[in-house]
């Protein structure tokens, strides 16, 4: 689990109490129900119109995994996938069913079945960059829908905060009143602000790095199932993958195994 995104957003919240506690202030004239059910209903219900059902449906599903977070490490799957290599040169590809049996990764799974299958190289390679091609289209299409809410989001407050406005005016009789009135009408604009910047936005760009950080792994995966069918060599197999893993994601381990090997 990388908490990240988590601890990120409570202390985003966390500042925000305390810019309050020290301006004297109170927590409860800014969790006012009205401007925040304004907010966060008017919100949502200009995203789901923006969009399908199914996109919606898809981007809220994808919230917890993204808050949860997955730890990709790409050093393991190299050396994951030199430990195929290896079996597959000293037991024959047809072991390798056995290992897909094992496999904990979906794509990794179908792929090493289809190697074990006989599946041509040409055929295997289109079904995993359609596969790939598919994940990377729906996390951008999920990062795009809180992206579009943290966009409507400052706009839907500043309508709340009219509409309290107009309200305001139509209490001029009443002096003592304005002040709260006046405050409580830009509490609207406040939340539209804070749930664009503190919540939509976030989760925006988290769900699209995490997809970008899948994406990666998959087509490392890719490269390194296309070897192994081609009958790789294992050393030489973890120079070429270890050249794809992007600067400072390969861990130091990787490059002591694989000067040991060459040793």
């Amino acid at each position: 689990m990388d908490p990240a995104t988590i601890i990120g957003i409570l202390l985003a919240f966390g500042s925000l109490y305390a810019m309050i506690f020290l301006e004297g202030a109170h927590v409860q004239s800014v969790l006012l129900p009205a401007p925040m059910i304004l907010v966060f209903g008017a919100t949502i219900a200009i995203g789901l119109a923006s969009f399908t059902m199914r996109d919606t449906i898809s981007s809220f599903k994808a919230v917890g995994p993204a808050i949860k977070g997955s730890k990709i490490n790409l050093d393991e799957t190299v050396q994951e996938l030199v430990g195929y290599a290896e079996t597959a040169r000293s037991e024959g590809l047809l072991s390798l069913e056995q290992k897909a049996n094992e496999a904990k990764d979906p794509f990794l799974k179908k792929a090493l079945q289809n190697i074990a299958d006989g599946t041509d190289g040409d055929d295997l390679r289109t079904m995993m960059e359609d596969e790939i091609a598919t994940k990377n289209k729906t996390g951008r299409g999920n990062s795009k829908f809180f992206a579009a809410l943290g966009g409507y989001a400052p706009t839907v407050g500043i309508v709340g905060t009219v509409v309290s406005l107009t309200h305001v005016l139509e209490n001029l009789n009443k002096p003592d009143e304005l002040g709260h009135m006046i405050a409580a009408a830009f509490v609207a604009t406040l939340w539209g602000l804070l749930s664009s910047n503190f919540i939509w936005l976030p989760i925006s760009s988290r769900i699209g790095r995490l997809n970008e950080l899948e994406v990666d792994k998959m087509n490392l995966q890719l490269e390194g199932i296309m070897a192994i069918q081609e009958g790789a060599q294992p050393m030489l197999l973890t120079e070429r993958l270890t050249a794809l893993v992007p600067p400072g994601k390969a861990a130091k381990g990787s490059k002591e195994k694989t000067e040991n090997k060459a040793a």
